[in-house]
């Protein structure tokens, strides 16, 4: 089939709404190609060989040259073999006739085949797609470059849907991106209470709750677009890539281009214990784990005058019995009293969700800024440095702060019968909220009493610093 023009290849009744979207006449084009690509012929050894790989089965023919892979291959347009390189004895390589002429590529097997980064079930799939992408890459060669260089659907698809959009987001970031400060003057007081109204009168923080992409490298079958500039994924050594929190697929240079809107499938998310929160939280959404709310209302109701709360350990095995439940059924997981009347259950379930965090609330990237606020010696400047600390939180990490503080405030009020006050619950939430980047052993030490304080001070003073 000979190649159409370009002209005649880049006409669409594309329209800016997803519902009324059309294939361009090229997608079409595409897909013809693929299925005059042609079908791969397996070329089987008759002999057994000893040293034959089982993953490679009789299409294995060991060590011959590229001259005897040639001539086994007959000039059949499609047939591959498997040799052992006599180059790197010990290596496998994939020998595949196309174009008239033999081409060789390492092969690797790592439980799936593949000679870059898309891996196949088999190596017959890993073939069939070769020659796809070789043919239309031989067909088409001109029309493939034009789109790498030049993008003839740069102005429809994901970027004109998100372009008036991300506009007014950045403009109202702006607009509203005013630090809260602390003022001083004669008319309020010096004390860090009294200065409730002058953070209060700041504006409060933004949630808009902004997620990366979790990309990854995917294994596409037959043509596919990306969804960012609306053309083609095509090569066979790599490809495209895959959010695996919402499903997106991107060619891999336009994954650095898409913005942090990442909207996570509930039907994506595995499990909710050791789930990202930000991910956690837009997947339900919710401005907080559900984890957290629940648990949180459990304990209020039934367990804020319990001797030791936070501090005493429940039974490891009830814990893991509230995580599983939590990973199967979300927030229909039952842990009421009924389900596990000891209270410490409960706590300790909470304890874990916040420790097995892949990253914690009070993030990496912040850490050290509340690390050395806790250094400070004049109160006012540390409270003031720790406030500026929690103003760069991602927004729910903040507001999962807020609301844990805000509970662990309300635990202090029983002191009198749970003999927890802010200091012991510091001991116990500083190395659950706040763990070091670099995981030192020696610094996670050092940093231990700075972290109590840390939980301390968020504690005592939750009414002005959120």
């Amino acid at each position: 089939m000979a190649a159409s023009s370009n002209s005649s290849l880049s006409g669409s009744s594309v329209s800016s709404d997803p519902e009324d979207y059309q294939p361009p006449i090229w997608k079409s084009y595409l897909y013809q190609l693929q299925q005059e690509a042609p079908r791969p012929k397996r070329i089987t050894c008759p002999q057994e060989i000893k040293s034959r790989p089982k993953h490679y089965g009789r299409e294995f023919h060991g060590l011959i040259s590229r001259e005897q892979a040639d001539e086994l291959l007959g000039g059949s347009e499609g047939a591959y073999l498997i040799r052992e390189s006599q180059r790197q004895p010990g290596t496998f390589t994939l020998a595949l006739r196309f174009g008239g002429q033999t081409l060789n590529y390492r092969l690797f097997h790592d439980g799936k085949h593949f000679v870059g980064e898309k891996h196949f079930e088999s190596v017959h799939d890993l073939v069939t797609d070769g020659l796809i992408t070789l043919y239309i890459e031989t067909k088409a060669a001109e029309y493939i470059a034009k789109m790498t260089t030049n993008p003839i659907y740069q102005h429809v698809g994901y970027t004109a849907l998100l372009r008036d959009k991300m506009s007014q987001r950045l403009s109202r970031a702006r607009s509203e991106s005013k630090k809260v400060t602390f003022q001083q003057n004669d008319k309020i007081s010096n004390s860090p209470l009294g200065r409730c109204s002058a953070l209060k009168d700041g504006s409060e923080k933004q949630c808009n709750y902004d997620k990366l992409h979790n990309f990854k490298v995917h294994t596409f079958r037959g043509p596919h677009w990306c969804e960012y500039c609306a053309n083609f994924m095509w090569g066979l050594i790599a490809q495209g890539v895959r959010c695996s929190d919402c499903g997106l697929n991107v060619h891999k240079q336009c994954s650095k281009l898409v913005p942090s809107d990442c909207q996570p499938d509930l039907r994506r998310i595995k499990k909710v214990f050791s789930c990202d929160l930000t991910t956690l939280v837009k997947a339900h959404n919710t401005s907080r784990p559900m984890v957290v709310d629940m648990c949180i209302r459990e304990i209020e109701q039934r367990g804020l005058k319990s001797e030791g709360l936070y501090r005493v350990s429940g039974f490891t095995e009830h814990i893991e019995d509230v995580r599983l439940s939590f990973d199967r059924d979300g927030e229909k997981a039952d842990i009421s009293a009924n389900a596990y009347p000891d209270i410490n259950t409960i706590t300790g379930a909470l304890k874990l969700y916040l420790r097995d965090l892949p990253i914690p609330v009070i993030t990496y990237d912040v850490y050290t800024k509340f690390i050395q606020a806790a250094k400070i010696n004049d109160p006012d400047t540390r409270l003031e440095a720790i406030h500026d600390g929690l103003l760069q939180l991602p927004p729910a990490h903040y507001e999962t702060l807020r609301y844990l503080m805000t509970h662990l405030k309300r635990v202090t009020m029983y002191e009198k019968d749970n003999l927890m006050n802010a200091e012991n619950l510091g001991i116990v939430f500083g190395p659950t909220l706040m763990q070091p980047p670099d995981q030192n052993t020696l610094a996670t030490l050092n940093d231990m009493r700075h972290q109590k304080l840390i939980i301390q001070l968020l504690i005592e003073h939750e009414d002005i610093l959120f």
